[in-house]
């Protein structure tokens, strides 16, 4: 029986975790859960999975949630009891999944506690990659992805020889307007934006993955994951989203992990690994699908994956402005302050302003970002 925390449980993902949880429950035990300001959901998740410490987003809620909460559930709340939550229990397995960077303090924490990282958090990666990836090589720790994308790459890779590997292709739906050109995306509401075809994700990432940024995001984070150049990563659209993502080696073979669109699938194998088990997912027939289809990329149309790129390769501070200035810009469209061509013209505005620096500690690094977020939300 595995001992499961899992950071950020009421959202998409922590959600997905506890269903893929719950289907199993002879194989793990949740020990904690933290959410942000979800308490009713947070309050059925602990009497149901009956963790033995719960983390809210600030002293009131926890105040709230302590009567609702089973007999002996410990409380914590705020910034310190997301760290404490993450690293002092007996967990196995910490899930990271609060979207955005406020889960890096955490999962550092839970690396040092030498916790396996289930990695749902890419922002992590994006704004730390080369603290959080030498952190976790110190410790010893395993950094589990499972974002589809790269839980895909991972399972490729398994068993084979790294130094063969010649290129990583990241596989993107094109959002929810893959099908529109950039004229037509004048005026798009949120409503639209968040009209996923393919897969139930939370509104942030939804927004992302119409902008392309969170291929972006998925490209540096790929970089990090297995120690690969930019050169190396290409992004390919697939509009089914059945081929997860594939690798090419030196010979040519090209190895790709396939499955039906559905998060609970990589959820459980980060679990599971290096095991599996049946999951509460359909089954891929090919033969009803009939075709797949493929298009090249067009950064003219996604600029936000050539700057996501081009921050890649600049290193240092450049992929946290990125990430900061559209987690800023993302909010303002979803409270309908800028339009939806507005989040590029943030992320643009904001790294012509910015001059790449080292990064090279936490504190320079929530300097750097908070400067970012200042910055994206007067543009």
């Amino acid at each position: 029986m595995k001992k499961i925390t899992i950071l950020g449980s009421t959202g998409s993902i922590g959600t997905q975790t506890l269903d893929v949880i719950a289907n199993d429950p002879d194989r793990y035990q949740v020990v904690g859960l933290s959410a942000g300001n979800n308490l009713q959901l947070l309050i059925e998740q602990a009497k149901q999975f009956r963790p033995s410490v719960v983390c809210l987003a600030n002293k009131e809620l926890a105040e709230q949630a302590k009567p609702e909460l089973p007999a002996g559930t410990r409380v914590l709340y705020g910034e310190e009891g997301l760290v404490e939550i993450a690293a002092n229990n007996d967990a196995d397995v910490v899930v990271t999944a609060i979207v955005g960077s406020r889960g890096l303090p955490a999962t550092l924490a839970a690396i040092d506690a030498g916790k396996t990282i289930a990695l749902a958090n890419k922002e992590t990666l994006v704004t730390a990659g080369h603290i959080v990836m030498e952190r976790a090589r110190q410790k010893g720790v395993s950094i589990i992805p499972v974002d589809s994308e790269h839980s895909a790459i991972f399972q490729c890779l398994n068993g084979e020889d790294v130094k063969a590997l010649q290129q990583l292709t990241l596989t993107a739906s094109g959002g929810s307007f893959r099908d529109r050109t950039r004229e037509q995306l004048e005026g798009v509401s949120v409503a639209e934006a968040l009209n996923h075809p393919n897969w139930s994700m939370g509104a942030k990432i939804t927004i992302d993955s119409a902008t392309m940024v969170n291929k972006g995001l998925e490209v540096i984070e790929a970089r990090w994951l297995f120690d690969v150049t930019y050169d190396q990563i290409k992004v390919l659209i697939h509009p089914e989203s059945i081929i997860h993502s594939f690798v090419e080696f030196s010979d040519n073979s090209v190895i790709a992990q396939l499955g039906l669109p559905d998060m609970r699938v990589p959820i459980q194998y980060a679990l599971t690994y290096p095991n599996r088990r049946p999951t509460p997912t359909g089954r891929l027939d090919l033969a009803a699908i009939g075709k797949l289809h493929f298009r090249e990329m067009d950064f003219a149309r996604y600029p936000c994956l050539k700057l996501a790129f081009d921050c890649g390769r600049a290193g240092d501070s450049a992929p946290t402005v990125f990430n900061a200035a559209n987690e800023v810009a993302v909010a303002r469209f979803l409270n309908g302050e800028i339009d939806f061509l507005g989040i590029e013209r943030v992320l643009e505005r904001v790294l012509e302003r910015h001059s790449v620096t080292a990064v090279n500690d936490l504190q320079a690094i929530a300097e750097i970002d908070a400067w970012a977020r200042k910055e994206a939300s007067v543009i």
